[in-house]
């Protein structure tokens, strides 16, 4: 059976494409991104959806699930997560989506989410060794932190520490370098909203800790343009090192030339630093060294569940 996911998330628009193999393996088809940034105004305390915003994630849509009926997919699902369930207007979206494009937009709780994420990682050949580890995925609009044991899901939850809705509260203005004042509040926020969540940390030394998101598939899309290799290439263990070092180099730069970095998207330039600031005070509140990374989250998730 072959399925389509169309991940609508705060910062891009996402598409997988996957078989189920006989043995129960899923093996991907076709894989896409759109950047739609939906999620403008994520920060306020009554977020709604624009209506650019709208038009750019309706038509972004409406073209991944074109792609996806042309690769025959038997069965599309398109999910929403932090940016549309913290809107307003998010129905009023979902229902444009159904009417432009034939699919349910289906919601997703920050719980579910998590959990998908989480049901993703498990389909990674990569990942089969691990039995307890710690897994935290950074979007636009939030941060889902899975903790397992066993290879058992023991808790997962979401908490609002995006890329997108942390640069709209503690960057004045994206535009100019970062500073070190942005990474210093973005760090606090961060540190105070994991301790007040309860999720287990530090992390055990027994413990990996797999990262997921864009962020880190942007440092080693930096690195495999630098080296001129294939992301598949790289090192998927992404040291608190690197990460450190990234920020150094990107952070002192202005909008525009961030933007001219190769392997750094320019859609995702003027949020990179402050993703990089969020993880990094996540290493140091969790106290360990390194992301094992994995392309495997949540449209993995949802497309298991879809051929399960």
């Amino acid at each position: 059976m072959r399925a389509a996911v169309v991940d609508v998330g705060s910062n891009s628009i996402k598409l997988l494409v996957a078989d189920a193999r006989p043995d129960g393996r899923l093996v991907e088809v076709r894989s896409l991104t759109l950047d739609a940034r939906i999620s403008a105004g994520i920060s306020s305390k009554a977020p709604r959806l624009s209506p650019e915003g709208i038009q750019r994630g309706v038509a972004a849509i409406a073209n991944l699930a074109a792609e996806a009926r042309g690769l025959h997919a038997e069965r599309i699902s398109a999910v929403a997560t932090s940016a549309v369930r913290d809107a307003s207007n998010g129905a009023e979206f979902q229902e444009m989506v159904r009417v432009a494009t034939g699919l349910d937009l289906r919601i997703l709780s920050g719980v579910e989410e998590a959990g998908l994420i989480g049901r993703g990682l498990l389909t990674d050949p990569a990942l089969q060794a691990l039995s307890d580890f710690r897994v935290f995925d950074l979007g636009g609009g939030s941060l889902e932190c899975l903790s397992f044991r066993d290879r058992a899901m023991e808790k997962a939850i979401s908490l609002p520490l995006g890329c997108v809705r942390l640069t709209e509260m503690f960057v004045a203005e994206p535009s100019a370098p970062f500073t070190e004042a942005s990474a210093g509040r973005i760090g606090d926020q961060v540190k105070a909203a994991l301790l007040e969540s309860g999720f287990p940390l530090p992390i055990p030394a027994t413990a990996a800790v797999v990262g997921t998101g864009g962020t880190l598939t942007t440092v080693r899309a930096m690195e495999a343009a630098r080296r001129r290799a294939s992301l598949e290439e790289t090192e998927p263990r992404i040291s608190v090192g690197l990460l450190r070092e990234t920020l150094a180099a990107v952070g002192p730069k202005d909008l525009a030339q961030r933007k001219g970095i190769r392997g750094l998207p320019p859609a995702r330039a003027d949020v990179f630093p402050a993703a990089l600031a969020t993880l990094l005070a996540l290493a140091e509140l969790g106290r360990f060294g390194a992301f094992q990374h994995s392309l495997r989250n949540l449209r993995w998730g949802v497309a298991s569940e879809i051929l399960a």
